[in-house]
């Protein structure tokens, strides 16, 4: 049996649809909005840098953590059942952060927040993929990954204004109210459907890749207290990638793996990879640092550091369709390639020039940043499934979505302390020249200072005036660029090796693919009609990029 050529979109279906892109705008607006309000929120409750930073990676190491296995859940539990249940958890626990009292209570509840988000963007996409068909289901995806940058993008700029204006635990309540407002516009019209033939949840490849993840993160939040050679640290990283081992080794001997590694055989797939970890080095991370740098250091409004980030914002409107209209004569690696390459030289650009005493000293080199990551940004999701045959396209996005989920929380997490090891170098030889024979430690005051609170470190170290203080952030801060922009370099390369050949020359799978197969369906209980495939096969169907060549 087919489908029936699809008709005119209902609004049913419209609303379902601007639901879904609701769940998928607040999710990246809790990340960053989160990371925008950590220093005020350490201000306003204490607490330490290990504990301050655990605002943003608690959530965004639960998030990558459970998305696929999120997914798992909603073919055999029913896709708009784990929906709302992720969306209304989501809205619970960002009210309960509205009213947090202290740090560790906030860490707890970002944890358990990461959860939510992961169902309900499993969950969100998995249904839009069974309310919509061909040229709809197309411009659907598309307006939902339109959405979701959207809120990743312009998220340190609706934080400023929150902070400014009602204090930082509007960001977490905004949160809530948008969240309420996509259950209560989705969930009366989404109908149910399920997987009849999903398997049991691959507990031990969750466990074991949680667990992995889940270790090497904390070790790397500790590492600046405790030093890279600390037992604690040493410990916490040998038995992440101890996990890791028994991952692969799980994964390998799974019939139903939560992530099928088979398909790393394929190089251009490997290449594909390479694309949301450049875009976390040379973009995400800016969405957190450089609003920390304007306000907590430079003494910006959070306002004035919104409008600032719009250049590094704004391009993501409209670059990704620009490269969508430039693949028909260059292929989608070869863009990405030089997009990187664009990029980095926005960041080299801004590196020299860290003092950032005007707005335009920063708003050129933010612009070409944006501009060249919105190249890869636009194409990459198409590429993760078209470099693998059609029916492992939905694995190859699972894999793809994860590894930019969990790519984004380990990407800040090591740019952090690289940042604080850094600023501890500087702020150790500013000792010796200010303060000969001193036996103050610097590394708390570093953690600080690299946060983004100027003010503390300040108290910490008071032999070191402001000005030091501030000329030692900006030479760390510079250093950390030019390592930025090292790592686009040579993911830039790694791209063009993997990506750069047309795949008519590669023996790549998409050159052979046959076209996709109509969906196959079936009645289900109640008389409507359900896909057959599972999550893993539908989730994350992409934008008009997904049907570009390579």
């Amino acid at each position: 049996m087919t489908n029936p050529t699809p008709g005119p979109v209902s609004a049913e279906k419209i609303a379902i649809l601007g639901a879904v892109c609701l769940a998928a705008l607040v999710l990246p607006l809790s990340f960053a909005g989160g990371a925008v309000a950590t220093p005020t929120i350490g201000r306003h409750l204490g607490g330490g840098p290990v504990a301050l930073n655990g605002i943003t990676n608690a959530f965004m190491l639960t998030f990558g953590s459970f998305l696929m296995a999120a997914g798992t859940l909603a073919d055999q539990f029913g896709r708009k059942r784990v929906f709302v249940t992720g969306v209304g958890l989501f809205v619970l626990f960002s009210l309960a952060l509205s009213a947090s009292p202290s740090v560790a209570v906030i860490d707890l509840l970002r944890a358990f927040q990461g959860v939510a988000a992961a169902a309900a963007l499993a969950g969100g996409t998995a249904a839009l993929a069974q309310e919509f068909e061909g040229d709809a289901r197309t411009r659907a995806f598309s307006m939902l990954g339109t959405t979701f940058g959207t809120g990743l993008a312009f998220g340190p700029v609706l934080a400023g204004v929150l902070l400014e204006h009602f204090g930082w635990r509007s960001v977490f309540a905004s949160s809530a109210l948008v969240g309420a407002l996509a259950l209560v516009l989705g969930a009366p019209r989404m109908r149910e459907t399920r997987d009849p033939g999903a398997g049991g949840l691959d507990w031990a490849g969750m466990g074991t890749f949680t667990g992995a993840l889940t270790l090497f993160t904390v070790g790397v939040i500790q590492a600046p207290e405790s030093g890279w050679l600390s037992p604690l640290v040493v410990g916490l990283l040998l038995g992440s990638a101890l996990l890791l081992v028994a991952f692969i080794g799980i994964e390998l001997r799974t019939t139903r793996p939560m992530l099928d590694l088979s398909l790393f055989r394929y190089p251009r797939f490997v290449g594909v990879q390479a694309l949301p970890v450049a875009t976390c080095y040379c973009y995400v991370v800016l969405l957190v640092l450089l609003p920390l740098r304007f306000m907590g250091v430079e003494g910006r409004s959070p306002v004035d550091a919104g409008l600032l980030m719009i250049a590094l914002s704004a391009p993501m409107l409209v670059v990704p369709l620009l490269a969508a209209v430039l693949s028909r004569w260059l292929s989608a690696g070869v863009l990405s390639g030089i997009g990187l390459l664009i990029a980095a030289a926005g960041l080299l650009w801004l590196g020299r020039g860290t003092e950032m005493s005007t707005g335009r000293a920063v708003v050129f080199p933010l612009l070409l940043i944006g501009f060249g990551t919105g190249l890869p940004w636009g194409l990459m999701d198409g590429l993760s499934v078209s470099v693998v045959p059609r029916d492992r396209a939905g694995m190859a996005t699972g894999i793809f979505s994860t590894t930019r989920v969990a790519g984004e929380g380990i990407a800040l997490a090591v740019v952090s302390a690289v940042l604080a090891a850094l600023a501890h170098s500087g702020l150790r030889d500013l000792l010796v020249q200010v303060a000969p024979g001193s036996a103050l430690d610097p590394s708390e005051a570093a953690q600080v200072l690299a946060s983004g609170d100027l003010e503390r470190s300040a108290g910490l170290l008071p032999e070191v005036n402001r000005s030091l203080l501030l000329q030692c952030h900006a030479d760390a801060f510079q250093k950390l660029l030019y390592v930025l922009t090292g790592i686009t370099v040579v993911s830039a390369l790694v791209v063009f090796a993997f990506l750069g050949r047309p795949p008519h020359q590669t023996t790549g799978p998409e050159s052979v693919a046959p076209p996709a197969p109509p969906l196959p369906v079936e009645p289900d209980s109640i008389g409507a009609q359900r896909d057959t495939r599972s999550t893993a096969d539908i989730r994350h169907i992409q934008p008009a990029s997904t049907q570009l060549k390579g």
